[in-house]
This record gives structure tokens, C-alpha cells and sequence, in this order.
């Protein structure tokens, strides 16, 4: 069994790094002059997958123009929001909707997607098929990212999500996901945290643990950071 169609979720404002996103959608902004979405759409090529959709809403031209220049060799499908955002839950189930597979790889691109990457995607994946889940989160401690003030969001232990009053793990920004868990949900502006919510309190959200350095484009002071890093 294997993943074929990724989704890259471009839609987002960005106003944490306002104001170069007053001009600039957040996927295009570039750490050692590449855009961290080339870096993300170059992973997912490394992984064999056969077709990526990127949903977009803000600056949204720009982000098809640059899909359009860079000639990927990969086949790209956009697909807008619509006329309003549909955040992160609304706008996977809208992707979602728009494919006929049941398993998605998705990305957030705000995450710095390098090739070291890889190894840890496969496995998570093969775990995935392997005990025939329906979800899967990337997870990382605290200690390996790069922001210091990134609060934890999750718990791990023996490959199952919990959240407590203390986190000691961040979602990285990558998960697999059936497009089953979407069946009761309408489409609409939600967050994916929604899903996730439910399935952590029927102990049936699943991670992943990454051991790479965590590096992430949370606020304009960090970008500042990465770009001198």
C-alpha cells in the first residue's frame, strides 16, 4: 500500500509575520533563496508520490504563478477556498473532496521540509498501512525545535496521542489522514484540531516520532532567524 496524492495547505493569511505577508503569501517566503513551498513539493517528489493539491485563498495568484514558472515534475492541482477561508479542517475536507484516493499525505510548508525528512515519512507510512489506521501525526519534543517558546500540543506514548496539562510534543506540520474521518463533517471553516479532538478523546489519534531539528516559520522574528541560522 502507498500514498499517491499529498496536500499542501497554502491558504493560510500568515499574519504572525506581517508585514512581508502583506505582500508575500507565507509559502513563498524563502530560507537560502528557495521558497520553504519548493522545499516541501521537492520532498514529496523524493517520496514517489504521483500528484500533490495545494489549496489556496490569499495571494493566491502568486502562488499559481509560481507553480506555473517552476515547471515541477510532479502533477499539481489547485484548489481555492472559495469565496471565504476554510482554515485548516475545511480546507483538507475541501482538497479531499476533490480526489478520488482515501489516503492523504499532507503538509503544512510553513515547516522547513528537508530531505532528512525522507526516511522518517516512509516509516511513519508503512506504520500507517501496517496496522490500518486511519490517522497519523508527525510529532517532535520540545527540545529539538528551533523557536524556544513553542509550547508542546501533544503527548506520545507507545505510538498514541493524548494531550495533559504539560506537552512535551509539537506537531511537526506533516500527517496522513483517511478521508473516512472527514464522513460527519460539513464543509465549512474549521480547524483540523476539531478532528483531531475527537479521535484523542476515543484514544484513537496516532503518532509518529521525528528526530530532526525543528524548524518552523512561526513569527517574524524566527524567520529573521532562520534566515541567519
Amino acid at each position: 500500500m502507498k500514498i499517491n496524492t499529498a496536500l499542501i495547505l497554502c491558504a493560510g493569511f500568515g499574519k504572525r509575520l506581517n508585514p512581508i505577508t502583506l505582500s508575500t503569501p507565507k509559502p513563498l517566503l524563502e530560507i537560502n533563496n528557495v521558497a520553504v513551498l519548493e522545499t516541501c513539493i521537492k520532498l514529496i517528489e523524493s517520496l514517489g508520490i504521483k500528484k500533490v493539491i495545494i489549496n489556496t485563498f490569499y495571494l493566491g495568484n502568486q502562488i499559481s504563478n509560481f507553480l506555473t514558472k517552476k515547471k515541477f515534475n510532479i502533477n499539481i492541482n489547485i484548489i481555492e477556498d472559495g469565496k471565504s477561508i476554510l482554515d485548516t479542517g475545511g480546507g483538507i475536507l475541501n482538497m479531499v473532496n476533490n480526489s478520488e484516493d482515501n489516503d492523504f499525505l499532507i503538509f503544512n510548508p510553513d515547516t522547513l521540509w528537508g530531505k532528512e525528512y525522507f526516511d522518517e515519512i516512509v516509516k511513519m507510512e508503512k506504520l500507517y498501512f501496517s496496522q490500518n489506521i486511519e490517522n497519523i501525526l508527525l510529532l517532535t519534543k520540545k527540545n529539538l525545535s528551533f523557536d524556544k517558546n513553542l509550547s508542546g500540543d501533544f503527548n506520545l506514548e507507545n505510538s498514541l496521542i493524548s494531550k495533559g496539562e504539560k506537552n512535551n510534543f509539537i506537531y511537526t506540520g506533516c500527517q496522513i489522514l483517511n478521508k473516512k474521518l472527514f464522513t460527519n463533517y460539513k464543509l465549512e471553516n474549521f480547524s483540523i484540531a476539531k478532528v483531531w479532538n475527537s479521535l484523542i478523546e476515543k484514544n484513537k489519534l496516532f503518532g509518529y516520532e521525528s528526530y530532526n531539528n525543528f524548524y518552523h516559520l512561526t513569527d517574524l522574528e524566527t524567520f529573521k532567524k532562520l534566515k541567519d541560522h
